[in-house]
């Protein structure tokens, strides 16, 4: 279906613009995107959009590839006027189009852990940023995902897709309490490796195994200790200056290139 919007009171117009908000995309299950790079990365991995928003006067042959795959899935092709698609997505200067995906399943039951040797598990992260740059790590490293543990940051939100650069649509990702986690990690093999600061081994030449996940902290308070108790493996990364840490994206795809070398065969 093609519609074309002209009113900034449209009902849909605010609709998509409250997808910004997390307790609207949680009521409707869907995320908004932004950039035909981001869109085209979703396309590509087999996702597409319910509804597909253009910048009228705007013209591209993967616009137009994306304008009629969406319109034959049955989904809906919104042209409107770039201040409208401003409004949208909060920004001055918009790229030319936006869609809205519906949210999948983040469940752990969903990942098959025999399917990377690596993978990576932030607990309690709460910067969105961050979160897109674990995300983006998952993919550079070819980890199985990324899994969130507790209260983190929403890995739908706008400012975490933009941040993952496409690795979203392309890394396998879940959400859990910590309980849970460890549950379904000790119901099969996967070794269970703590970034810390707390009696920890040097992260270079570590004995790791497959399939190894890498657990790092909130960013101010790092892990509780009960859940570094609970790891096979506790190792840390030198510091040479005045600093006593790392960013904690920084920290994980450190050891995940640690991990991806001693792991090769």
């Amino acid at each position: 279906m093609h519609r074309h919007i002209t009113g900034f009171s449209n009902p849909t117009v605010k609709h998509l613009r409250a997808l910004r908000d997390k307790k609207h995309r949680k009521r409707f299950n869907q995320f908004l995107v932004e950039g035909l790079r981001l869109v085209e990365d979703a396309r590509a991995s087999g996702r597409l959009p319910r509804t597909l928003v253009m910048a009228e006067g705007r013209s591209h042959s993967l616009i137009e590839r994306l304008e009629a795959e969406v319109a034959a899935a049955g989904g809906e092709v919104i042209t409107t006027t770039p201040e409208i698609l401003s409004k949208i997505t909060g920004k001055d200067n918009p790229q030319a189009i936006a869609a809205v995906f519906d949210a999948w399943d983040t469940r752990l039951e969903r990942l098959d852990r025999t399917a990377a040797p690596i993978w990576l598990v932030a607990q309690a992260l709460r910067d969105p940023g961050n979160l897109g740059t674990m995300l983006r790590t998952c993919d550079a490293v070819g980890a199985g995902g990324l899994i969130l543990i507790d209260d983190c940051a929403d890995p739908f939100s706008t400012e975490a897709v933009r941040a993952s650069m496409g690795a979203l649509f392309t890394v396998g990702l879940a959400q859990a309490r910590w309980e849970d986690f460890l549950a379904w990690l000790r119901s099969g093999n996967g070794q269970l490796v703590a970034a810390s600061l707390r009696e920890a081994v040097p992260y270079r030449g570590a004995p790791y195994q497959a399939p190894c996940f890498v657990l790092v902290g909130n960013e101010s308070q790092g892990l509780p200790t009960a859940y570094e108790a609970a790891c096979d493996l506790k190792v840390t990364i030198p510091m040479r200056g005045r600093a006593d840490s790392l960013n904690a994206a920084v920290a994980g795809a450190v050891l995940a290139y640690e991990v991806l070398a001693a792991l090769a065969p």
